[in-house]
């Protein structure tokens, strides 16, 4: 698409990319706050077990993205390569959302053949939906400022509905367990109709985008190809770095709340949703300031942001689990002061973390443009692979940290006070996975992104 867009045309482009990202944003969002606190309180399953299944699911979803991407890549329709595989996998996404959050009957290891059955379907629908729509912000347009705008529209509309997501699961799990199911039910029908609607959406632009080179190319030459591009292998390090702090402080955020920070269940469910807003207004003001001074200034100062708030979540004081929800409104009261300093360190974060979903998809097309063959499918679906086994395997590191510092997992924790009661070096272990380690992985990030030539994209004038 090398034509400007009229005004229309282009917001047309601009809402059905953003809701893209919607479904596959909700399941992340959701899963990412909520899979491992229902792994160990709801199943009941040892943290082990569920930072396990959760290193399955990345890894599963990871090994996956390059078969996707290449036949992507390969598919002849009417409307293009990449939609569809987002239409046929849309329902499927659905269906096996909802059926994550049911707990079968059974035996822990019942239990666990079950979750890596559903999850394997659940992350081939994901990638179905979620590599090929990636593909398409470097083959719609060749413009940087244009392309910061699809990834900014892109994460809009992921982070907008993970905050749908996280408003049902708070009015759902407030009042206990039995929530979850109804939960994914409600989501999993808003991930299948949003990917649905931004297909019919894409498809007048998708016909008219430029083509991947439809080339048969081994394993080997792909890594080689891969290895030899410095500059995807630095947007692959800093995907990789953000995300795996940006993933562990999601996946241990409501234990953090509620066994370490001693914030009632009726509390914690809400306490995300400020993080999503934050992360949503953050994602507008990098996208802005990417394009008017240049996208590793915008990561550099989310970055610190982010670090800093990462300092302050190793050192805050937890509530005073025998006060009453009532003391934490009052206005003059102590714990009152407790809460606003943890709701201020959750809204750095949300608005410093953003810079990890705008930053690496923004650099991404300069790496693929690096490339004489510009094969996006392969680019994208090595980008997401790399990423997924960082995360799979820091979630693994999750589940085995915990498990040696004596983390204890139990059946209905919410409606049990004694799964708060967690032993003393395990609170430590959730606060360094709450702070200092991902602290490290955006600082080594940065560090690593100090050369790179951002082509002045912020030079370029917005149409």
């Amino acid at each position: 698409m090398h034509n400007p867009l009229k005004k229309g045309a282009r917001r047309r482009l601009m809402i059905s990319y953003g809701l893209g990202d919607a479904g596959t944003g909700l399941a992340s969002t959701q899963l990412g706050f909520y899979l491992f606190p229902f792994f160990t309180g709801v199943a009941g399953l040892p943290a082990l077990i569920a930072g396990s299944l959760l290193m399955v699911i990345k890894v599963w979803d990871a090994i996956n993205d390059p078969l996707i991407g290449w036949l992507s890549d390969h598919t002849q329709s009417r409307w293009g390569p990449r939609l569809p595989w987002m239409i046929g996998a849309a329902v499927p996404l659905g269906i096996s959302l909802a059926a994550m959050w049911w707990v079968p009957l059974g035996d822990t290891t019942q239990k666990t053949i079950y979750y890596m059955f559903i999850a394997v379907l659940l992350m081939t629908a994901y990638t179905c939906v979620n590599l090929p729509f990636a593909a398409l912000s470097t083959e719609l347009t060749q413009e940087t400022s244009i392309r910061t705008r699809l990834n900014a529209a892109r994460f809009t509309g992921s982070i907008l509905a993970g905050l749908i997501g996280l408003v049902i699961a708070a009015r759902l799990l407030s009042g206990g367990d039995q929530g979850f199911f109804p939960m994914g039910r409600i989501t999993g029908t808003i991930a299948s109709l949003a990917t649905l609607l931004s297909c019919w959406g894409l498809a007048p632009f998708a016909k008219k985008a430029r083509k991947p080179i439809i080339k048969s190319e081994p394993f080997r030459l792909q890594m080689k190809r891969i290895l030899r591009n410095e500059r995807f292998l630095k947007v692959i390090g800093l995907y990789l770095l953000l995300w795996c702090g940006l993933q562990l402080m999601q996946t241990v955020s409501i234990i953090y709340l509620e066994q370490v920070m001693k914030v009632p269940t009726e509390l914690s469910k809400w306490i995300p949703i400020p993080f999503q807003l934050s992360a949503l207004l953050g994602l507008q003001v990098w996208s802005f300031y990417s394009n008017k001074f240049g996208r590793i200034s915008a990561l550099y100062w989310g970055g610190a942001l982010w670090i800093t708030s990462c300092i302050f979540a190793s050192l805050l004081p937890p509530l005073s689990i025998e006060a009453s929800l009532n003391s934490y409104l009052a206005i003059d009261g102590q714990e009152m002061l407790k809460i606003a300093a943890l709701l201020t360190m959750i809204l750095i974060t949300g608005f410093g973390a953003s810079t990890a979903y705008l930053i690496p998809w923004s650099l991404l097309p300069d790496a693929i443009d690096a490339d004489p063959e510009k094969p996006a499918g392969i680019y994208t679906a090595w980008m997401v692979l790399i990423q997924k086994i960082g995360i799979g395997i820091s979630v693994q590191l999750l589940g085995l940290l915990l498990s040696i510092a004596g983390y204890r997992s139990g059946i209905n924790c919410a409606e049990s006070i004694s799964c708060l009661e967690q032993p003393d070096n395990a609170q430590l272990m959730i606060r360094l996975c709450m702070g200092v380690i991902p602290a490290t992985c955006v600082a080594i990030g940065l560090l690593l992104m100090r050369r790179w030539p951002d082509r002045g994209a912020h030079l370029q004038a917005a149409n």
